[in-house]
C-alpha cells in the first residue's frame, strides 16, 4: 500500500472519530481503528504514528460541519455510529421468586434530594422486576423536623423519578398500634420503663451494666407505662425501653429506647400525642404488619437491623431479607434540609429547586432526566463498598439522553457589538442538529445593518488576535468596524479561533448557572420557535429553557 493510500485510511478514521467525539479526534483511537482494519500495519506502527498525529491535527483544525461533510464524501456510512447497547442489571434478590413487598421510608422534613433517590430507585427496580409491591411509609415521628409541605412534595418527586408507589402510610396515623405492641413487650418482660437520668443510663449501657429500672417487674413497668401515656411524666423524665442483651459486644445494640416524651406539637396531630415512638420500634412493627419481604437500605442501618431483629424475635415474626449497600459521599452539594430551609427563609435561595442545592427539584429544573439518575444508581449497584458520587458521570449519562434531542443555538453573554464592512451581504447556514438534518437549519443573512455580537471574552480575543471566524458564517479581520475576510474555513488550520455570535436580531437571553450566578446576553432568534425542553448553546453547554416570552428566554444551565 502506497503512502497516499495509508494517509487515506488514516484520514477516513480521523474524520469519523472527530464526528463522533465533538470535533476532536483521538490519535490512539484512530490508530486502533487502522490496526483493526489493517493488522499487517502492526509492524509499521513506529512509522505510521507520526503520520496519524499529523492527519489528526489537520482534521481537528476543521470545523465540525466540514469534518462531517468530508467524512460523508468518503463514505456516508462513516457517519453511522454502531450502537452498542450495554445493559446493567441489579443482582437477583434471595427468596424473591414468589414476589416481593418492599418499602421506602422518607422522613417528611422537606423534598427528596439526590441521596434519597438511591434507595427509592433500587427498591422500585426490584419491585418492578419481581412484580411486587412498593410501599411509601412516611416516618414522621420527630415532630420538630417535619415540614408539612413535604407530604405533598415527596410524592411529586417520586412520581417524576418514575417510582411506582402501590400503597402509602403515615406513621403518625399509627401511634396507637405502636403503643399496643410496646405494652405487649413490657408485659412479656422484654421491655421496661426507665426513669434514670439519660446520660447515666447511656453510661451504664457502655459499661454493659443494667440500670435499676431494668429489673423491675412487668407489673411495675406497666404502671409506669400507663403513667407515661397519660402525661404523668415530663419530657426527659421517662422512656420506654426494649431489652436486648445488656452484655452484647456492640454497645449500640444493647437496650434501646422505644418511646420517648416530646412536648412539641405535631404538624398533623397537634397536641394529641406526647409519647413518640423511636425509629427502631415503629419500623420493626410496620415492616411486619405491612408484610415486608425484603428491606434494602444503606449499611449505616446495620445496627438498626440488629436492634429490630430483637423485636421480630420476641413476637415470633418472620424477618425480611435484609440487604445493606455501601454509603455514598456526595461532594460539593447542599443536601441538608434544615440548612436549605434556612437559606430559603433568608432569601438566599429562591426555593427548594434552587440550582445550588442537590434536591430532586433542582435536578429537574436543570434538565437532568430521571432516566439518567436511575441509570446511575443501577450501575452503582447494591454492593456493600462505599462509593464517591460523581456528578460528571451523572452528567455524562444525562448527555447520552438529551444530546440527540437538543437542538443547537448560539448564545453570547456580556455581548460586545462589532459592525462589519467589506461585503454587501453575508449569508450562512447551520443545522439545528448535526446528526439530524431532517430537522432543518438556521439560516443567517446580514445585509443593510451588518453587525454581530460576540461574548465579551471572545471580543477581547478578537482584538488581541486580529482575526476571528464567526462559526457557520465568515471570517473577520479586526478593525473599527471589523472587515469581512471571506469564508475560507482553512483559516482554522492556521490557528484562527471560531466563535459563536448573534446578529442584530438577537433576542435577550438569561442563563442561570449552577453556582447561582446569571449570564445575561443574547441568543439567536431561531430559539424563540424551539419546542423542545433542552437545547445546547454551542461551546457553552446544555440548558433547559425555563420560560419564553416575546422579548426573550430564560434558561437553566445543565452541564457541558
Amino acid at each position: 500500500m502506497s503512502g497516499d493510500q495509508i494517509e487515506d485510511v488514516i484520514r477516513k478514521y480521523a474524520l469519523q472519530n472527530a464526528v463522533f467525539f465533538k470535533g476532536r479526534a483521538n490519535p490512539k483511537a484512530v490508530m486502533g481503528k487502522i490496526l483493526g482494519e489493517r493488522p499487517e500495519f502492526r509492524s509499521r506502527v513506529a512509522e505510521i504514528s507520526p503520520l496519524v498525529d499529523s492527519v489528526v491535527a489537520e482534521v481537528n483544525a476543521m470545523p465540525p460541519e466540514a469534518q462531517a461533510k468530508a467524512a460523508s464524501e468518503i463514505d456516508s456510512s462513516l457517519l453511522v455510529r454502531e450502537k452498542r447497547e450495554r445493559t446493567y442489571e441489579l443482582p437477583p434478590l434471595a427468596d424473591a421468586e414468589k414476589g416481593v413487598v418492599m418499602r421506602i421510608a422518607p422522613g417528611p422534613s422537606g423534598p427528596l434530594h439526590i441521596g434519597h433517590t438511591r434507595v427509592s430507585i433500587l427498591n422500585d427496580e426490584y419491585a418492578k422486576r419481581y412484580g411486587g409491591k412498593l410501599i411509601a411509609r412516611y416516618e414522621d415521628t420527630n415532630p420538630e423536623k417535619i415540614d408539612p409541605d413535604a407530604y405533598d412534595m415527596i410524592p411529586e418527586d417520586l412520581d417524576w423519578m418514575g417510582v411506582k408507589i402501590h400503597e402509602s402510610a403515615v406513621q403518625s396515623d399509627r401511634f396507637e398500634i405502636y403503643y399496643d405492641y410496646t405494652r405487649r413487650l413490657i408485659a412479656s418482660g422484654h421491655g421496661y420503663v426507665c426513669t434514670c437520668d439519660a446520660d447515666a443510663w447511656r453510661a451504664m449501657k457502655e459499661e454493659a451494666r443494667a440500670c435499676p429500672c431494668r429489673s423491675l417487674s412487668p407489673e411495675e413497668c406497666l404502671e409506669r407505662y400507663d403513667r407515661l401515656l397519660s402525661g404523668g411524666y415530663g419530657e426527659g423524665e421517662a422512656v420506654a425501653v426494649v431489652k436486648t442483651d445488656i452484655a452484647h459486644p456492640n454497645p449500640a445494640v444493647r437496650d434501646f429506647v422505644a418511646l420517648r416524651i416530646v412536648d412539641a406539637p405535631h404538624p398533623l396531630k397537634g397536641d394529641r400525642y406526647r409519647a413518640y415512638p423511636m425509629m427502631n420500634l415503629s419500623v420493626a412493627i410496620d415492616d411486619h404488619l405491612m408484610g415486608m419481604t425484603h428491606v434494602i437500605r444503606g449499611k449505616d442501618h446495620l445496627n438498626n437491623t440488629l436492634r429490630q431483629e430483637y423485636i421480630f424475635g420476641y413476637f415470633g415474626w418472620k424477618k425480611p431479607v435484609y440487604h445493606h449497600y455501601g454509603l455514598v459521599n456526595i461532594p460539593d452539594t447542599n443536601l441538608k434540609t434544615s440548612l436549605i430551609k434556612e437559606c430559603i427563609s433568608k432569601g438566599e435561595y429562591d426555593g427548594w429547586d434552587d440550582v445550588r442545592t442537590g434536591t430532586v427539584r433542582a435536578l429537574r429544573r436543570r434538565g437532568i432526566r430521571p432516566e439518567a439518575v436511575r441509570r446511575y444508581w443501577v450501575e452503582s449497584g447494591i454492593k456493600p463498598v462505599d462509593i464517591q458520587f460523581s456528578w460528571d458521570n451523572l452528567y455524562g449519562m444525562n448527555r447520552d439522553i438529551i444530546d440527540g434531542e437538543s437542538n443547537r443555538y448560539f448564545f453570547v453573554h456580556s455581548p460586545a457589538r462589532h459592525a462589519i464592512e467589506g461585503a454587501e451581504e453575508i449569508s450562512g447556514r447551520a443545522p439545528l442538529h448535526p446528526d439530524h438534518p431532517e430537522r432543518g437549519h438556521r439560516d443567517y443573512l446580514l445585509s443593510g445593518r451588518k453587525e454581530v455580537f460576540l461574548s465579551g471574552e471572545d471580543s477581547k480575543a478578537f482584538a488581541e488576535a486580529g482575526r476571528i471566524r464567526l462559526k457557520d458564517l465568515c471570517n473577520l479581520e479586526y478593525s473599527e468596524p471589523a472587515r469581512y475576510a471571506g469564508n475560507d474555513v482553512s483559516v482554522l488550520r492556521r490557528g484562527v479561533k471560531a466563535v459563536q455570535w448573534v446578529g442584530p436580531d438577537g433576542m435577550a437571553a438569561r442563563l442561570l448557572m449552577p453556582d447561582g450566578s446569571v449570564l445575561e446576553g443574547l441568543a439567536e432568534p431561531a430559539i424563540g420557535a424551539e419546542k423542545g425542553d433542552t437545547v445546547q448553546f454551542e461551546r457553552v453547554g446544555f440548558a433547559r429553557i425555563e420560560s419564553r416570552a416575546p422579548g426573550g428566554i430564560s434558561a437553566v444551565f445543565a452541564h457541558r
